[in-house]
């Protein structure tokens, strides 16, 4: 465990030093919106998020959002192109530790967003997040609700809580990302300028 801890930790750290947590804000609800909004991007911006919500068709990896390795492309559903498809190396779990560094992670139904909903989260604003994410020809026909849903239960998702051995987690607890969601969502979703 001590091992696994110096490895990570310097990952962890840094990613907490450059997305820090704001705390929700006190005072009117347009303060407390923005704050709750921006735990939410911190999130989807994250490594963990972002590297399968991709403006182009392969995704990324590892804490650096670097282009994977294997070459892999999007496909028609999201799941890879024939012959090439996610789950070929991506099982239901991560692998044990005992397998050491530079494996492939591993949750149910792992895969990237379909090619007509990729709901980008690299390289675009905190403003074009808030409208991907609003937006239901984005989302694959959710709504802020189902969306809220989809980020508390989906399993893929909570992966980014746990991503095994070498790869920072989220920085802020799914606990406080649903509930900057919900709060964000209770004070009319809206979207910060710019």
């Amino acid at each position: 465990m001590k091992t696994r801890l110096a490895r990570t930790a310097p990952l962890a750290l840094a990613f907490a030093a450059t997305l820090a947590l704001p705390a929700f804000a006190q005072g009117d609800g347009a303060a407390r919106a923005a704050a709750a909004f921006e735990t939410v991007r911190a999130v989807l911006q994250h490594p963990r998020c972002a590297n399968c919500h991709i403006p182009e068709n392969a995704p990324r990896q590892h804490d650096t959002s670097v282009a994977h390795s294997m070459n892999v492309q999007r496909g028609k559903s999201g799941h890879g192109a024939p012959a090439m498809e996610c789950n070929t190396c991506h099982g239901a779990q991560n692998l044990p530790e005992s397998y050491g560094l530079h494996v492939p992670p591993g949750a149910p139904n792992w895969h990237l967003p379909p090619p007509e909903t990729k709901m980008v989260f690299i390289d675009v604003s905190p403003a074009q997040l808030c409208a991907t994410i609003k937006d239901k020809a984005q989302t694959g026909g959710k709504d802020l609700q189902a969306m809220l849903a989809h980020n508390r239960d989906d399993k893929l998702v909570g992966w980014g809580w746990d991503p095994g051995l070498g790869r920072a987690p989220v920085h802020i607890s799914r606990a406080q990302f649903v509930a900057a969601f919900k709060e964000w969502m209770d004070l009319g979703a809206p979207c910060p300028r710019g």
